[in-house]
């Protein structure tokens, strides 16, 4: 049986100490209810601090939770809410387009597949939440990149490595890309990351009207397409299916 490590135990003793007593503690105070040395408890803070975790009030010296943990814990919330709010539309959306349906959200230079619906017939398909997709070629990715400030410094920072001979690489050209994605409220993947596979997707807003992650739909380019074109039917489902969760979800009408 796998040992636990014990500094992580001291560290998540510590964060849960901070969470559940006074507001702020000192480090006296930290380590008598540990039951840690002085020298010991004043490293892990330390380190905490370093991360974000722990802050440390200047005058007092006495110690309080960071902004990174809130900041983790709202992330958890938002993609929790997400996911939540979408799983009604995005089974709706499934039944209407006969596509899969997958919802993304931005996560370490890439989309994180969050919920994922299979295209409703019987044939073999394989869960892929959990799963990443690149930012620069996928109908999620370049949603994502179009809204999201954060997204769009990122993909611009990134490796844009071609994944096929559709793949947009260039960096004027994919900008350009990005204003057509923001002119028409959608993106398309069209054989730019994987041969014989088309995507749409349609950004979704909370209440600050803030991008919070996209909807879409892939599928063979035969069924999603009509003479080199996405069908204006399976665009509009997508659109509608990403307004009614940004709706859900506090957000304006887009």
């Amino acid at each position: 049986m796998a040992r636990n490590i014990q500094s992580l135990e001291r560290a998540a003793a510590m964060l849960r100490l901070l969470a559940g007593g006074e507001r702020r503690l000192g480090l006296s105070d930290i380590a008598s209810s540990l039951s840690l040395a002085k020298g010991t408890a004043h490293g892990i803070l330390r380190t905490l601090q370093q991360e974000g975790f722990v802050e440390q009030d200047d005058a007092s010296g006495r110690y309080q939770l960071g902004a990174e943990l809130l900041r983790l814990g709202t992330t958890y919330l938002d993609v929790h809410e997400l996911r939540a709010r979408a799983l009604v539309w995005a089974d709706d959306l499934a039944r209407s387009s006969g596509e899969s349906v997958y919802l993304g959200v931005l996560h370490q230079q890439g989309v994180l597949i969050v919920h994922h619906v299979f295209r409703p017939d019987d044939s073999r398909q394989v869960l892929e939440i959990g799963a990443m997709q690149p930012l620069h070629s996928t109908a999620l990715g370049k949603v994502l990149s179009a809204y999201d400030p954060v997204a769009h410094s990122e993909v611009l920072e990134a490796d844009r490595k071609p994944f096929t001979d559709r793949t947009v690489c260039d960096s004027a050209d994919f900008e350009h890309l990005l204003d057509l994605t923001r002119a028409r409220g959608y993106a398309a993947d069209v054989e730019e990351t994987w041969e014989g596979v088309a995507s749409v997707a349609a950004p979704i807003h909370d209440r600050r009207r803030m991008p919070v992650g996209a909807v879409g739909i892939t599928g063979a380019v035969e069924r999603l397409c009509r003479e080199g074109e996405l069908r204006p039917e399976l665009i509009a489902a997508v659109r509608d299916c990403a307004r009614a969760v940004s709706r859900d979800l506090g957000g304006s009408r887009f």
